[in-house]
């Protein structure tokens, strides 16, 4: 009886350990890639401020092909919002909508995710002139956990974890946008 008692109160201790830690742990995480692409920024612009055209470069919805779709809006207007519901667990159900658009130079989104967890993150593409036929694109992510979730910010690399999709999809889009 006593090992149990012990074992009880280690396993209470190490609980309330991690609470107290996940209070001092950051909630908060941000991801930035980016790519030159050989085309002037409006043409790249153009194509990226489009949620749609993401069905052929970004990683995570080339995840699905059989994903169900849905479309509310205009695309390429603040407003529109892409809905996708897959039955596979890493890709799961939500929604994406273009929240800001600053023409020809950001496009800011808002990610709601609802299965297999749910959370509200924030996406944005920039375009910046290299040269006259150089362009410069910047995807970044950025998500927040909330206490004592956050905790997972110690054992997962949030940079590593969704900065190699994000340069798969970037990728993608310089052969997409290159070949055109």
């Amino acid at each position: 009886m006593k090992i149990l008692k012990k074992i009880f109160l280690a396993i209470i201790g190490l609980i309330v350990l991690l609470l107290i830690v996940a209070i001092f742990v950051k909630k908060e995480y941000s991801v930035v890639r980016d790519i030159t692409i050989n085309k002037p920024r409006h043409e790249v612009f153009e194509y990226v401020k489009n949620i749609k055209n993401q069905n052929y470069y970004s990683k995570w919805n080339l995840a699905d092909p059989n994903a169900v779709k849905t479309y509310t809006g205009t695309d390429g207007i603040v407003g529109f919002i892409a809905a996708w519901d897959s039955k596979m667990k890493d890709v799961g159900q939500g929604e994406q909508e273009i929240k800001k658009i600053q023409d020809g130079e950001r496009l800011d989104m808002e990610l709601r995710f609802i299965r297999p967890f749910k959370a509200t993150d924030y996406a944005y593409m920039t375009t910046e002139s290299i040269s006259e036929n150089q362009t410069k694109v910047s995807w970044g992510f950025n998500g927040k956990m909330a206490y004592p979730m956050n905790l997972m910010l110690l054992a997962y690399n949030m940079d590593k974890l969704l900065g190699g999709d994000m340069d798969s999809g970037l990728t993608n889009l310089k052969d997409i946008l290159e070949k055109k």
